[in-house]
Formats: C-alpha cells, sequence, structure tokens
C-alpha cells in the first residue's frame, strides 16, 4: 500500500488529518409517604430551588460596538443604579443558527462589579456570576433527579419565570458555601440517611445531581471567560486580578475548603489548572493521535476559537472497509468495535463527507488539479481535556457505548455509597480491590468507571454552538446523539440553554432596573459587609452559625450609616493595596526588576497613611519588600507602613528587620524608634513583651 503523508494546518494545535496503515429489602413505595416529605424539604432549602434569589442584578444600556468586525465575543457594560455594572459577554452562535439563517448574539455570562459609584478601581468588588444558561430546574426535572438509578435527560426547560436566574457564585462571601457544605453532609448523615434505604438514596442521588448540574455551568463559565479573554482585541474590562479571582473562585467552587482558600492562593491555583489542561489536552492528543495512525484512522482535532483544541475526531475511509477486512484492530484507548469487520459500516446510509487528496495524499481544495475523492464515515468523537484517557463523548455506530461506559462510574458509586455504605476510606478490602481495579483499567486504557465525562460535555456543548465550521448535517448528528450520554436529569439541551439565556438575561435586566431589585440588593449586601467593622470574631462566628442553621435565609445586616459607609470604602482600599503588595513580594527576590517601583511605593504610600487597619499578611509583605530591594526611598515606606500598622505581625517584622541589619545601618536607630513608639501608643502590649522589646533595642 502506497504510503498516506501528513497535513497540518495552523491552530494552536493546528488541523490535522493523519493517516497510516494501520460501558432488597422493603420495597420503596412503602416508603413513599416519608420520601415524600424529605424530598419536599430538599427542594425547599437547596440552591437551585431558589428561584427567587429575587435579589439579583440585572441592565440597563448597551456599550460601543467592538472595533473588530463581528466579532465571536462581545461584552456590554451596564451601569445599575446605587453604583454598580453588570458585565454581560455575550456568544455569537455560528453554530446554531435561527430562523431566516441569522445567528443573534446571545448573552452567556454576565457578572457585578459594585464600584461605590465611583471610578476609583481601589474600592470595586465583583460580587455575582451568572452563567444564564444555569436556571431552577422545573418540578418534574427535580423530582426526576431525585430517582436513584435514573440515569438520563427527561426533557428541558421550556420557559422561565420573571425571576431573576440563580448566580453560580457569589464572589465576596465564598467562606459561607463551606459552612453550608458541612451543615448538609451533616444533614444527610444525620437525618436522610436514618429514614431508610429509599429516603437515603434519594436523597444523595438529588444533591449529586444537583451538584453535577452547577458544575457543568462552572465548566461552561470558565471556558466562555477564556475564550472572551483570548479572542478580545480591545483592552479587557476586567483587570488581571479580577479575571484571576473570578477563574479561580470558579474552579474551586466544587472543593470542599475552596470556598475559604486566600485570595493570594488563587493566582497559583489558576496557573496550576492551565498547565495541567495544556498538559493533559497534550498528551490526549498525541495518544489518540498515534492510535489512529496505528488503526489506519484519520484524526482530525476540532478547535475552539481561541484555536485550542478540546476535542477530536476519529473517521474512517470507505474504500479502507474493503480493503482492510482482514486487518485486526486493537480497541485499547479508542474503546470502540472493529471498524473492518462491521457489516454495518460496509451498508453505511448514514453521514458521509467527502475529502479530496492529491497524489502524497495531503487534504487540497475540491478543484485542485489531480485531486481525488474519498469518502469519510465518522466513527467517533473524543474530549481531549479528560484527565486520564481521550474519553469517548460520540460513537457514531453505537449510541449507547459512550453512555453505557459513563454509567460504568455512576452505578459503582451508587450502589457502593447509597446502597452499601461502602467508601473506599471506610472498608480496606473495598479500598484494595478498587485501587487495584483502578489501575488496571488506567493502564490498559479502558474507560471503564474513568471520571465523570461532565467537562468535556459541557465543553463540546460550547464548541457546537460556537463553531460553524462543521457542516450541519454532521453537527446536527453529533448534538442528537451527545444529548443521550449525560446522566443527570436536569441538564436541559443546548437549543434549550440558548432560549433560557436570552430569558434569563431580560429577567435580569429588569431586576436591575427596579429600585427594589438590584440596587436594593447591593445595598443590603454592604450593609452585609460592614459586619467585621463593629463585631468581633466571636460575634462573627455566632452569626455565621444563624446564616447556616436557617439554610442561609439570616443574614445580619448592620445600620448604615456615613461612617460606616466611609470606612467599609477605606477597608476595600487597604485590602487592594495589600494584595498587590502581597503579589510583589511573592514575585521576584529583586523587587525593581519584576515591578514598577512606582507602584509599589504608591500601595506603600497609602498603608502608611491610612493601614492602622491592615492586617498581618500585609506587613509581612512590606517586610519582605523591604528586604529585596535597595531603592532608599521604598525601604522606608516599608518602614513607616509597619510602624503605622496596629498588628502585632507588623511589630515582629520591625524588630526582625532591626536584627537583621548590621550595627553601623543608618536605619537601625529610626527601626529602633518605631518599636519604642509602637510599645507606648499600643495597649495591648504586655509588660512583659515590652520589656522583651526593649532589651533588644534598648530604653530611649
Amino acid at each position: 500500500m502506497a504510503r498516506r503523508s501528513n497535513f497540518t494546518a495552523a491552530g494552536v494545535f493546528g488541523r490535522e488529518w493523519k493517516r497510516t496503515n494501520r460501558m432488597n429489602s422493603v420495597p420503596f413505595w412503602h416508603n413513599l409517604p416519608k420520601l415524600a416529605l424529605v424530598f419536599v424539604l430538599i427542594l425547599a432549602v437547596s440552591p437551585a430551588s431558589r428561584t427567587g434569589f429575587a435579589q439579583e442584578p440585572a441592565a440597563v444600556s448597551a456599550a460601543p460596538a467592538s472595533a473588530v468586525a463581528n466579532p465571536q465575543f462581545r461584552l456590554e457594560r451596564l451601569p445599575v443604579a446605587g453604583g454598580a455594572e453588570l458585565l454581560t459577554i455575550f456568544g455569537r452562535l455560528d453554530g446554531m443558527p435561527t430562523a431566516g439563517g441569522a445567528s443573534p448574539d446571545t448573552p452567556l455570562v454576565s457578572i457585578v462589579r459594585d464600584t461605590m459609584g465611583d471610578s476609583n478601581p481601589e474600592n470595586d468588588q465583583l460580587r455575582y456570576v451568572w452563567m444564564l444558561t444555569y436556571t431552577s430546574p422545573t418540578l418534574r426535572q427535580q423530582i426526576a433527579a431525585a430517582v436513584p438509578f435514573l440515569y438520563k435527560r427527561v426533557g428541558s426547560r421550556s420557559r422561565t419565570s420573571d425571576d431573576p436566574p440563580p448566580p453560580l457564585i457569589d464572589l465576596a462571601t465564598t467562606d459561607r458555601e463551606v459552612w453550608n457544605n458541612f451543615f448538609w453532609i451533616a444533614l444527610q448523615n444525620l437525618f436522610f440517611d436514618s429514614y431508610g434505604l429509599p429516603v437515603k438514596a434519594s436523597s444523595r442521588t438529588y444533591l449529586r445531581n444537583l451538584a453535577e448540574y452547577r458544575r457543568a455551568h462552572v465548566v461552561t463559565a470558565l471556558a466562555v471567560l477564556s475564550l472572551y479573554e483570548a479572542t478580545e482585541q480591545a483592552p479587557s474590562v476586567f483587570t488581571e486580578a479580577e479575571l484571576t479571582e473570578i477563574q479561580g473562585r470558579l474552579l474551586l467552587s466544587d472543593k470542599m475548603f475552596g470556598g475559604i482558600v486566600g485570595i493570594d492562593r488563587l493566582t497559583g491555583v489558576v496557573r496550576r489548572n492551565n498547565t495541567q489542561a495544556m498538559d493533559v489536552r497534550g498528551h490526549n492528543w498525541e495518544l489518540l493521535r498515534q492510535r489512529a495512525e496505528a488503526e489506519s484512522l484519520y484524526f482530525e482535532p476540532l478547535t475552539m476559537p481561541d484555536g485550542s483544541a478540546t476535542h477530536a475526531m476519529l473517521w474512517v475511509s470507505r474504500a479502507d472497509l474493503a480493503a482492510q477486512a482482514a486487518r485486526r484492530f486493537d480497541a485499547r484507548f479508542l474503546n470502540l468495535d472493529s471498524p473492518w469487520t462491521d457489516q454495518k459500516l460496509r451498508n453505511w446510509d448514514g453521514y458521509v463527507e467527502t475529502r479530496y487528496f492529491d497524489a502524497e495524499n495531503r487534504p487540497v481544495p475540491a478543484e485542485t488539479a489531480g485531486a481525488h475523492a474519498v469518502e469519510m464515515i465518522p466513527l467517533a468523537l473524543y474530549g481531549l481535556d479528560h484527565p486520564k484517557i481521550p474519553i469517548l463523548l460520540v460513537d457514531f455506530r453505537d449510541t449507547l457505548n459512550p453512555k453505557k461506559r459513563e454509567l460504568s462510574r455512576r452505578v459503582l458509586q451508587d450502589v457502593t455509597r447509597d446502597i452499601f455504605s461502602i467508601s473506599a476510606f471506610g472498608d480496606l478490602p473495598y479500598f484494595l480491590g478498587r485501587s487495584l481495579y483502578d489501575f488496571v483499567t488506567g493502564r490498559r486504557g479502558m474507560d471503564l468507571n474513568q471520571p465523570t465525562r461532565l467537562q468535556s460535555y459541557a465543553e463540546l456543548k460550547l464548541l457546537l454552538s460556537l463553531n460553524a465550521s462543521l457542516d450541519s448535517n454532521l453537527q446536527k448528528e453529533i448534538t442528537q446523539r451527545l444529548e443521550h450520554v449525560p446522566t443527570d436529569p436536569l441538564l436541559n439541551d443546548a437549543a434549550a440553554e440558548a432560549r433560557l439565556a436570552r430569558d434569563q438575561y431580560k429577567a435580569l435586566i429588569d431586576y436591575a432596573q427596579r429600585p427594589d431589585g438590584l440596587p436594593s440588593r447591593l445595598e443590603r449586601d454592604r450593609r452585609a459587609e460592614m459586619l467585621p467593622l463593629k463585631h468581633g470574631r466571636a460575634e462573627q462566628m455566632l452569626f455565621r452559625v444563624a446564616n447556616v442553621l436557617s439554610f442561609g435565609r439570616y443574614i445580619h445586616r448592620e445600620d448604615a450609616s456615613p461612617e460606616l459607609l466611609a470606612r467599609m470604602e477605606l477597608m476595600r482600599r487597604i485590602e487592594y493595596h495589600s494584595r498587590f503588595l502581597r503579589q510583589v513580594a511573592a514575585s521576584s527576590p529583586q523587587v525593581e526588576v519584576a515591578q514598577n517601583i512606582h507602584d509599589v511605593r504608591r500601595s506603600l504610600q497609602f498603608l502608611a497613611d491610612n493601614g492602622t487597619e491592615a492586617s498581618g499578611k500585609a506587613a509581612r509583605a512590606a517586610g519582605k519588600i523591604f528586604a529585596r530591594t535597595r531603592d532608599e526611598e521604598t525601604r522606608r515606606l516599608c518602614l513607616t507602613t509597619l510602624y503605622k500598622i496596629a498588628d502585632k505581625t507588623a511589630q515582629n517584622e520591625l524588630l526582625h528587620i532591626y536584627r537583621q541589619e548590621q550595627p553601623n545601618s543608618e536605619v537601625r536607630p529610626a527601626i529602633a524608634e518605631y518599636l519604642r513608639q509602637a510599645i507606648r501608643d499600643d495597649k495591648r502590649i504586655s509588660r512583659a513583651e515590652a520589656r522583651s522589646v526593649l532589651n533588644v533595642i534598648g530604653q530611649p
């Protein structure tokens, strides 16, 4: 057989075609009355059932059009009364043309930024993030989501209510989610599980489906934000710190302790996630390409608008089906039946695409001289972002193939946890057996009991909506087959989500325009933000417990006053400059090399003038900057800032600097005087601590 050459076109990974030779006890109905009562309780308090978060943001007027003609994404900045703005990313859904062939922009992600009514970014705070396809499920969907071992969609929501959509996350109060998670775990184990197997299985199934429904939209929101930033030609409306905060909080939103991760760690979270995603994608790309070569199949990556390949398709030539009928097929990593012995393929009457190749078997336009036609039959579509192997999402010959493989994970999980109450952490034999099973299937590339396809499924729905390069018939077939894969009854199909996004955005705009809507909500949020200004840690803890026990209904709010409002605005600015200094301290061993020294001085000067209530983290950052710069003005400001911060950490930093400086250093006398003054001014310092410090620096 003649040697087939390879073709590679532009893109992050490129668009490449490669060719070579080559898944009882008591009857359930006896407990229906108990189950109904418990299910009503779950619906009443579950996050997704709060259609009324009747206190969420919306919009007012559009921003100027982008300089780029017909961009894939655009952003609208919509002012909100009370001192805020709603930022909405619209996407051009080329893959979902509407009547008349038009593809109107569809609102996808909305984010509220509380600006305090001014243009100073130092006191801005990001609040709510909406994925506008994320909506409260219908009653039918909720009931289906509570039925154990029901792993299929039960239809899509046809319309939304006039209430604003539920947000994915409130970026300013992520710590509340941690406490709520603990509360739900305790409620599940102590209350629901005690009602017997039906109630236990039903409640756990519902909460698990609810979590996966939310996570699918978190994945989509992250993809939209990433694509918008990668394809936007104009300066970004989000600062680097804001974008990192949004992405980091969304990435951590499904982690048990993700809500309490410090904001300084979010940069590392986002960087590690991006690096891991590139590594996994590259690994799966090469693995799938090599297997396609080995089995004499065609490999085609599918790319997002930014050029990144998140999925790939495998094709087979109709002519090769007859020529290689006796060929052996190795399904490792591909998880498909052999195409060479499949009579269904030989008599294939489904989608076929004609491609043209030159004499050296490189893809060329149909009008190229000497080009010959090859009929291509699609075999499968894979996700490349899966953590272990290329994950099968669509099998064009067997719709149930990906579904069965996804169920292998979910059924095992539900049976062991919900029926037999077995966990890998509490049962040693099960842990050992499960570990051995996972090791063998992972090494063999078997798509059984693998992590869920949820991320790849959500990304593929977005890719199909945005990508107009696929043939419409092929896209329709992929979409139809893809809808059989998910196991969550709460999910809606792509067409319904696009319609729901437009409807929910209208409701969001209406909510923002009402005086008792978003402006009122923002005012209450600010009053809740004033809590640390009037109460100590013990009282704050009590209020937090009350919030959890009331299922989030009770939120303590202070009575607003001009004085408290001014203090809150100052605290936001202090946090802004403190965060910047912490980033500077962690960026480089020499501050002048990695940072603009004037920006560093500006933040230090602000804390030196207003930083009495700055945290110990800011003090440690100032201490590190002092040690990592030779600029005298910056070092002086570091010392002044440490003196100003009324925190024991700042005094310890000053004492540490004093000890590190040479005896003849010019700054030692100034440090000693700062420490003496701090001892005189701070009444919280005990006599023993004061004596200890004075023994080091000497008496005045």
